[in-house]
């Protein structure tokens, strides 16, 4: 490509309106620009694509460049911040739920840890790109992510298993008609029957992968293909050794190689045909090989010391890398747990999303609220540790209590203890769940609580309706619900009685209307004038009357109690 003709592309880029589309014809050129090694200025234009992305918010442009940026990085060989790259447009597609892009991603930082032979991350990055793919049944790239696997179990030297990866994707290539591929799936398994001594089976799929290289016309692959079939005639143990044909292939392949200028291959069949030569007593022409691969064997070693020098100061970058990630994980882990702790694990999710505000209105859910009877005095001749203290271990135990029936915790405030079930996940028997809360907590006093050797009681109160819940706050967040379900709530605690469960005549409503559709016959509320109200086999509601609520006027509410009481 010209300078005039990447003008003209970079002209017509910036000529789009649209941002997200502006941003992937930029991308595209980069990795143009990327392929022709013009790295300073194919990362110049990631750059500039990136500022369109974040402009525009397009998470899915910004993971794509982010991709192109980290290649590029690696190109040029800066392993640590190319895998920063990475992780960035991972994050990226995460978001977007680009599930295309997320696993090729994934799978190019299992590229570069295959490259640095730190084949465990490599194995880690494959697997995540392969498992996301069938997952989501993207089928025509997970023959790529299935021959990397086996690749790596090769130069693990778990052959079996390389074969087993090798074999999946042989199949897949061939139930999708991917005819073109196959050569070097071919390979691979020659490769792997090779190494496990399997010589005629090794045979097969590199004359296979021959015919389909051949017909492709990829010459690489082809001097490969030549040079493997004849490391399979000149092996001795081979019942079908024939060093003629080992030299054709062998030499054949040799020339390839020279002409390709591929130095590596060379002189590993330069040494096959010098062994060949010495089997036969061809000396002359063995010494002559031989020369031709010990030449070559040195200027590949000085290369790869060059590089193996490189790989080391890779994997220092790496790790460093890996350090960092694991560090700045363990920290998003922690403070996510710091949230779950503060917050539904729901709403958690919805705000590392970004969802501002939440706000939401449920119809009809059960709320309990509960205090400490005389605490106040009581607090005055405690000390101060023996009072927080004596509140933790008390609400402790609610806690474990509200996990085991589903409610969610909303606060504390002093000796007061806040819950409601029904939101944020909706339950159908919150008033059923709820009751069984109440009655749980009761225990626990009747059972004896004591606070530094004060022995306390409760009063609860507990209400159905309708509410509104929502987090408030930037810097310290907080669930919280409103609505005058909620003062409702809260007013049958402040007018219940010690030891009792005071309940509005919504909550038994509730309960009844739920057994009702299970088909459960209530007996009906009559007030007043019965003793008491059976609701189902667990709860007994003693009337109380019609009494006078602060803010409310009279209502008419029930004491709750277990059947197994009267």
């Amino acid at each position: 490509m010209t300078a005039e003709e990447i003008e003209k592309k970079y002209d017509a880029a910036i000529a789009i309106n649209v941002p997200e589309t502006k941003a992937d014809a930029l991308n595209l050129l980069a990795w143009q620009l990327r392929l022709l090694s013009q790295y300073d200025k194919a990362t110049a234009i990631c750059e500039e694509a990136l500022s369109v992305a974040d402009a525009c918010s397009s998470k899915d442009a910004a993971g794509k460049i982010l991709n192109t940026l980290a290649n590029i990085t690696a190109d040029r060989g800066d392993i640590s911040n190319a895998l920063k790259y990475f992780q960035q447009a991972i994050q990226n597609f995460e978001h977007s739920n680009d599930s295309y892009w997320l696993g090729a991603v994934l799978g190019n930082c299992g590229n570069i840890y295959k490259n640095l032979n730190e084949y465990n991350l490599a194995l880690e990055y494959y697997h995540k790109a392969l498992s996301l793919y069938e997952k989501q049944g993207i089928k025509n790239h997970i023959p790529v992510w299935l021959s990397n696997i086996g690749n790596v179990y090769h130069n693990l030297k778990e052959y079996d298993i390389a074969l087993e990866f090798h074999i999946k994707a042989f199949a897949l290539r061939e139930e999708m008609g991917q005819s073109s591929e196959m050569g070097t799936v071919f390979s691979n398994i020659g490769n792997a029957y090779y190494e496990m001594g399997e010589y005629d089976k090794a045979l097969e799929y590199y004359s296979q992968s021959l015919k389909v290289d051949l017909e492709n016309e990829f010459s690489m692959d082809i001097a490969i293909d030549y040079g493997n079939l004849g490391r399979v005639f000149a092996k001795q143990e081979y019942s079908g050794y024939d060093p003629d044909k080992a030299e054709e292939y062998l030499v054949k392949a040799g020339a390839m190689f020279e002409k390709l200028g591929n130095k590596q291959y060379q002189f590993v069949f330069h040494k096959i045909l010098s062994n060949l030569y010495r089997n036969q007593q061809r000396w002359e022409e063995s010494d002559n090989e031989f020369r031709k691969f010990y030449a070559l064997e040195k200027e590949v070693q000085s290369e790869e010391a060059k590089q193996e020098a490189e790989k080391m100061e890779y994997r220092r970058k790496v790790e460093e890398a890996e350090r960092d990630r694991q560090v700045k994980l363990a920290r998003f882990q922690e403070r996510e747990k710091i949230l779950d702790n503060i917050l539904p694990s729901q709403i958690t999710e919805r705000l590392i999303k970004g969802e501002q505000p939440i706000a939401d209105k449920a119809e009809n859910v059960s709320i309990f609220f509960s205090d400490i009877v005389g605490f106040t005095t009581l607090s005055q001749h405690i000390s101060a540790k023996e009072l927080v203290s004596g509140l933790n271990e008390l609400f402790i135990q609610y806690d474990i209590l509200a996990k085991k029936y589903g409610l969610e915790k909303i606060k504390t405030i002093g000796d007061a203890y806040m819950a409601v079930c029904g939101v944020p996940v909706f339950t159908s028997d919150h008033a059923s769940r709820t009751a069984q809360f109440a009655l749980g907590v009761q225990e626990l006093f009747v059972a004896g609580v004591e606070i530094a050797g004060h022995k306390v009681n409760i009063r609860i109160g507990l209400h159905c309706g309708e509410v509104v819940a929502g987090v408030i706050g930037e810097q310290k967040f907080a669930y919280d619900l409103w609505g005058d379900a909620v003062n409702t709530a809260s007013r049958m605690e402040s007018h219940g009685a010690a030891g009792k469960i005071h309940v509005s005549e919504e909550f038994v409503r509730e309960l009844g209307m739920r057994n009702e559709k299970l088909g459960m016959k209530d007996k009906e509320l009559t007030g007043d004038n019965s003793q008491f109200v059976i609701i189902n086999s667990q709860f007994i509601f003693v009337p109380r009357g019609e009494i006078e609520i602060k803010g409310k006027g009279k209502m008419r509410t029930y004491f709750l109690e277990k059947v197994s009481e009267l």
